[in-house]
């Protein structure tokens, strides 16, 4: 298919490009711009090619080949000078491919274009483009409208496979559960209740280095500042030269108010000076994700939109980090509103993986995985509705901890994603990790399932003595667990040998139902909380054109099909507590991805990409956390050889790309 300046043609021989028609499976389908060479009424002319995840499923049309007469002859400049990138996601969970004719892959291109054009076809090229579909009583509107979007909506709606959830008859017997918090509340718990302020003062119960594979922790600046070595002011100063100075670092960060964190690491330096810090996290510099409020700062979630209240002000967790003296040295960069695991901005720029720079850090909270993994800062936070604490933190080579359901407050800040998303901690280590949590989860009177929550538990002198006669227990749902790359594997099961061999662990295997079925559940939860979020002002038309169609998608679940998704959400919970009752204590594990990394293709960092099959890969472990509300967390086992994007082995000079093991 070519494109000239809007102007479509076909090649004349349809099976040099696939014989009768195109396998779509998610797709993604890239119009790429072939050359400076111009044509006889046209401007330049751009290419389709389609990619599926596994590899090309389309060759390049050739430019000899493609119609010296294509239906339109008017150029269309919001088209010629904008890439067209749209995602046709005919099958983007079904797990079937969908056969689409060549006649009606053009009909959909044409709505798609539309997303990009502002301005209107005039009726000769309408006409024309109709005239060779073979739709001359159909009509092509003029403008873009929601109708379009909705059009789109309903055609990949109805392929992604979300009606299966009415062929379960078992869901019948469940009520639907529409929040997933569970509190344990008991009189045993009750002697490890610990005030907001011991909280904050007890030191960490791991053994906290000051610094771990080079990179400094909050161990390591609060003894530098007790000695007088070092000061939360000089030592913010150069972090701050240093990221301004260096594109790479600066592309982690979306706003720094550099008068704001001078002052409070001022404060902090004299809060040494007299003896007197607040906390193990005073001086420490932190940042956090542009999904929280933040006093004197937009909140964008990445996007062109501002979400920022009227009223001002910080969400209670991040002022929590702000009363324990940490120096939050501003807001991160995020995949736009969340709604992917790459974290691929093209708005504000893709922070590149530390570990391997051809690789993406992961999404949402991209840009908190790919400060802590530089060095730059030891803990940032992150917000998790469907793994975007725990894949960056995976890719990264990080500690990642997506918290129970309802445990941290994040109020005034609304959650666009309530019953699924979270905020939680990304460390370098353990030890900060551990900190972190700690901090953020103070109770928030206001929230109404965070008050109900006691403190965090604190140092091992508060906790009773081990039992010896306690089994340590890791749960695996194998065929589940093993669906991963052979390389994923090797470093989980290498970790898993040590947790039996030296650690005393044994290995249980678990059913666990439904499992596609409830990613299903999941996906099509998060897309209608989402999608029904109301949207500042200009609203979709400032969205990536993949979001658009991706909120498009949301809305048009019905109510019938949202309520069997709660009903499924109702029915893992209840088979977990049966689990977690015949054995207390229970890890579930898996690989936190099944995928070694995510690497970039070209093209992507300058337009974007959205890979369905790729997106739901990576989310094959970690959904299960939201929609239950269960605790999760993602630590480090290793790194592999990276590949190319045709599988072949890359440059030894890249870096391994980290592996995640992953415990609910």
């Amino acid at each position: 298919i070519g494109f000239c300046g809007g102007d479509i043609g076909l090649a004349d021989d349809v099976d040099k490009i696939r014989p009768s028609c195109f396998e779509i499976c998610a797709a993604r389908f890239m119009i790429r711009r072939c050359g400076s060479g111009k044509r006889e009424g046209g401007g330049c002319w751009w290419r389709a090619r389609a990619e599926a995840a596994q590899g090309s499923v389309a060759e390049t049309l050739p430019t000899s080949e493609i119609p010296h007469s294509p239906p339109f002859t008017t150029p269309h400049p919001e088209i010629c000078e904008s890439l067209l990138f749209c995602t046709l996601s005919l099958d983007t969970l079904g797990g079937t491919f969908v056969e689409l004719s060549v006649e009606g892959l053009l009909w959909l291109c044409l709505l798609l274009s539309l997303l990009c054009d502002r301005g209107s076809m005039d009726a000769t090229a309408e006409s024309n483009f109709v005239d060779t579909l073979g739709r001359a009583e159909a009509g092509v509107p003029k403008h873009v409208s929601a109708s379009k979007l909705n059009i789109i909506g309903s055609l990949l709606w109805s392929n992604t496979g979300f009606g299966t959830l009415r062929e379960i008859k078992e869901l019948h017997d469940y009520e639907p559960r529409y929040d997933p918090t569970v509190i344990k509340l008991s009189d045993s718990e009750a002697q490890y209740h610990t005030s907001d302020s011991q909280a904050v003062k007890e030191e960490p119960s791991f053994e906290h280095q000051e610094t771990i594979n080079g990179h400094y922790t909050a161990a390591y600046y609060t003894a530098a500042y007790k000695s007088g070595t070092l000061t939360p002011t000089k030592v913010v100063t150069s972090l701050l030269d240093y990221i301004s100075a260096n594109k790479h670092h600066n592309i982690a960060f979306l706003q720094i108010r550099r008068d704001k964190v001078l002052a409070a690491a001022a404060a902090s330096t004299k809060r040494y000076q007299s003896a007197n810090p607040l906390s193990a996290l005073d001086g420490v510099p932190v940042a956090v994700k542009d999904e929280v409020d933040l006093d004197g700062y937009p909140r964008t979630l990445g996007s062109a939109l501002n979400f920022t209240r009227k009223e001002g002000g910080t969400s209670w967790c991040v002022r929590k980090w702000e009363n324990a003296g940490a120096v939050v040295i501003g807001k991160l960069n995020m995949h736009e509103l969340g709604l992917d695991t790459t974290n691929n901005n093209p708005r504000a720029s893709t922070p590149l993986n530390p570990h391997n720079p051809n690789y993406y850090t992961g999404g949402s909270s991209g840009g908190s995985a790919s400060a802590v993994s530089s060095g730059l800062i030891p803990i940032a936070l992150g917000a998790d509705g469907g793994g975007s604490i725990r894949i960056p933190s995976a890719y990264c080579g990080l500690y990642g901890l997506k918290p129970t359901h309802g445990r941290i407050s994040i109020l005034p800040t609304t959650s666009l994603a309530a019953s699924n998303g979270v905020v939680g901690p990304m460390a370098s280590n353990m030890a900060d990790l551990e900190l972190a949590y700690r901090i953020l989860a103070a109770p928030d009177p206001s929230h109404p399932a965070s008050s109900v929550f006691l403190a965090p538990r604190s140092t091992p002198s508060s906790l009773p003595a081990p039992s010896h006669s306690r089994r340590k227990v890791l749960g695996i749902c194998k065929p589940w667990f093993r669906a991963s790359s052979p390389s994923v594997l090797s470093a989980c099961d290498a970790a898993l040998a040590h947790y039996i061999n030296h650690l005393n662990y044994e290995i249980i295997e678990i059913f666990l139902p439904y499992l596609h079925e409830a990613q299903l559940a999941h996906a099509l939860t998060i897309l209608s909380e989402i999608s029904t979020s109301p949207l500042p002002s200009p609203g979709l038309s400032a969205l990536s054109a993949a979001n658009k169609i991706l909120l498009s998608v949301g809305k048009q679940t019905p109510a019938t099909d949202f309520l069997l998704a709660q009903k499924m959400r109702s029915l893992l919970m209840q088979h977990l507590a049966s689990l977690w009752e015949e054995h207390p204590g229970m890890l579930i594990v898996t690989p936190t991805t099944p995928n070694p990394g995510w690497r970039i293709n070209g093209g992507d960092m300058a337009y974007g990409v959205s890979d369905a099959d790729m997106s739901l890969r990576s989310m094959r472990y970690v959904w299960l956390a939201n929609l239950t509300g269960c605790p999760a967390i993602s630590i480090p086992v290793g790194g592999v050889e990276p590949k190319r994007s045709d599988g072949g082995e890359s440059a030894k000079e890249e870096g391994k790309v980290p592996v995640g093991l992953m415990a609910m």
